[in-house]
């Protein structure tokens, strides 16, 4: 049997397999004052521990873009500001330019599909609008894409990330329609299970479950990436955002993890009016998004609990 204190160790010997690969890069390099050198070698060591507990990775030199997205996220969960990211990207990238033979090449900030701004806690809106997602439906509808429709619907009714929806494949989808539920494997293999309260989930589901083959994923068609198609929906959701965005808003830009805090602070709204205390509706909410910490549930609550307009 596998126990914890194994899977530890295991990633402890490969956190410090990748400092040694760091270190390596870091004696062969004249570059930047001793300040910037000393910051960006201690932000690296912490992408080293981020990608050895999370991917297992075990060569620097196998980094990709999709690391960086996941890296990038899960600072933004974090509440880290814009600027730190930007900064830890660009030792990233200092250090990824030492590599002799790195395999891949590395997406810049604007290539990444991942919005940089800074996340405030409790503070910043983040939720679409009726009108917003009503559109962006109606042009995935126009452009026959159901597999973004889809993905829509699990953000905005379901609660789920991005990288959560491009994973499903056709048992989990299965699983869902007969169980009437999203078994949602989550951020360091949480797992957590999010009712179906929503029908257009249920017949986006079958839809493609008809069109997919047995044991493919859903949402990612054959020869093509998670990434790229990951990519896709983002670059979507970007497309002419004038002719999406809320005109009451314009300094403000919608995103597919917004719909992540869309559906929490609705989930939220409709057990305050369920009768459920404040304090248990934000525990249930936390549980649904899978995350154990109160300050990170409040930044999807924002609208809510900040006075905006409740459910929009």
């Amino acid at each position: 049997m596998i126990t914890r204190r194994f899977l530890y160790m295991t990633t402890k010997g490969i956190y410090h397999t990748l400092v040694t690969q760091l270190d390596k890069l870091a004696r062969h390099n004249r570059q930047g004052s001793f300040r910037t050198k000393g910051r960006y070698y201690e932000a690296v060591k912490r992408f080293c521990a981020y990608l050895a507990a999370h991917y297992h990775l075990q060569k620097l030199e196998n980094v990709s873009g999709k690391h960086l997205v996941s890296y990038v996220l899960y600072l933004q969960e974090q509440g880290k500001s814009a600027s730190t990211i930007k900064t830890d990207l660009s030792a990233i990238h200092f250090f990824h330019d030492k590599m002799s033979h790195p395999r891949y090449a590395l997406p810049g900030n604007e290539e990444l599909g991942v919005a940089l701004e800074r996340r405030r806690f409790g503070q910043q809106d983040r939720t679409w609008t009726n009108s917003e997602f009503g559109k962006l439906i109606g042009r995935a509808m126009a452009e026959e894409r159901e597999d973004y429709i889809l993905s829509l619907y699990l953000a905005r009714y379901a609660g789920l990330r991005i990288h959560e929806c491009f994973r499903m494949d056709t048992a989990a989808a299965e699983r869902a329609l007969r169980e009437n539920a999203l078994t949602v494997k989550g951020k360091s293999g949480k797992v957590r299970i999010v009712p179906i309260e929503d029908d257009r989930i249920t017949m986006m589901l079958e839809r493609l479950l008809d069109k997919t083959e047995r044991g493919h994923k859903l949402l990612v068609p054959d020869g093509i990436s998670t990434d790229r198609a990951i990519n896709g929906m983002q670059q979507f959701i970007l497309r002419d955002p004038d002719a999406i965005c809320d005109p009451t808003a314009p300094d403000r830009r919608i995103t597919f993890h917004g719909l992540r805090h869309t559906y929490a602070a609705e989930k939220y709204t409709s057990l305050i009016n369920g009768g459920m205390t404040p304090l248990d509706a934000h525990f249930t909410v936390s549980r649904l998004l899978g995350h154990e910490r109160p300050d990170v549930t409040d930044i999807y609550l924002a609208s809510v609990k900040g006075g905006a307009a409740h459910g929009e």
